[in-house]
């Protein structure tokens, strides 16, 4: 483990170090936060440059939990800024140990309506952009002889959604590029799986629950119904602790042999 402080030992990632991207708001915050409290430094990744907002998260993740933390922003469309970024990270809180790769965009329209360029930025930062990470912090983690890496990718990843071409392609890649840096790193310590979730309460999907509520001309609370009735059987939204709190178990020596799995926690979303 890295050497990056003196954590209690109890804390199951004291000395590691964890780049969670998209970790400025929803699941990516709440697994950056659930990390620290399990003793790793954080690194947390927006797309924006350092904001009054973003340096009070990390005083606020740093105090609560005492570990290091630093935000970097970068724009995961520039795929070619990935590796130098990870370089920067492993300089500056040491070599990243746990890899989420969290951030991801959304375009909802008819196919033949759907904007090439929409598709081109979707498939760049919610599936070239965990290549290209997992291509920078793997290296690392190989030579130490320990690594995580999990891909939050989504229950759109296990079947077909209409009017989200893109989303949908690009979190079947993720599914399918996670099993295959699983088998390729099957005989090493370092694992890589995926989280699948239903519909989680967060900014992207408020967007979602805002446009069904113009398109239909429904209040939030109808939209939101409608939105959770017609896939997520349980009618309730999985909480962003919960996909952390899954996260968590994915980065624990416990899951050592959890390899390739691509997770639901989706309300039953897929099973109907």
């Amino acid at each position: 483990m890295n050497p990056t402080s003196s954590f209690p030992a109890s804390r199951p990632h004291a000395g590691r170090v964890a780049w969670i991207t998209g970790s400025t708001s929803g699941i990516g915050l709440a697994v950056a936060r659930h990390l620290a409290s399990e003793g790793a430094a954080i690194a947390l990744h927006g797309q924006a440059a350092a904001s009054a907002e973003t340096d009070a998260l990390v005083r606020e993740i740093a105090q609560a939990h005492g570990v290091p933390v630093r935000h970097y922003g970068l724009d995961l469309r520039d795929g070619s800024a990935i590796a130098p970024l990870a370089r920067r990270i492993a300089a500056e809180l040491g070599p990243i140990d746990i890899l989420v790769n969290n951030a991801g965009m959304q375009h909802v329209s008819p196919l033949l309506e759907f904007p090439a360029d929409k598709w081109d930025e979707l498939l760049a930062v919610n599936l070239s952009a965990p290549f290209h990470a997992i291509q920078a912090c793997a290296p690392q983690m190989l030579e130490r002889g320990w690594g995580r890496i999990i891909n939050i990718a989504s229950v759109s990843g296990l079947v077909g959604v209409a009017r989200k071409p893109a989303y949908v392609a690009s979190k079947h890649g993720l599914i399918g590029l996670t099993k295959s840096v699983a088998l390729e790193f099957a005989t090493t310590p370092v694992t890589c799986n995926a989280i699948c979730p239903g519909w989680v309460l967060t900014p992207l999907v408020q967007r979602q629950i805002d446009a069904l509520a113009a398109r239909e001309g429904l209040d939030a609370d109808a939209a939101a119904r409608q939105l959770l009735g017609a896939k997520q059987p349980s009618q309730a939204f999985v909480t962003v602790e919960q996909v952390a709190a899954l996260a968590g178990f994915l980065a624990s020596e416990q899951a050592a042999q959890v390899r390739g799995a691509h997770w639901n926690m989706d309300g039953g979303f897929a099973a109907a």
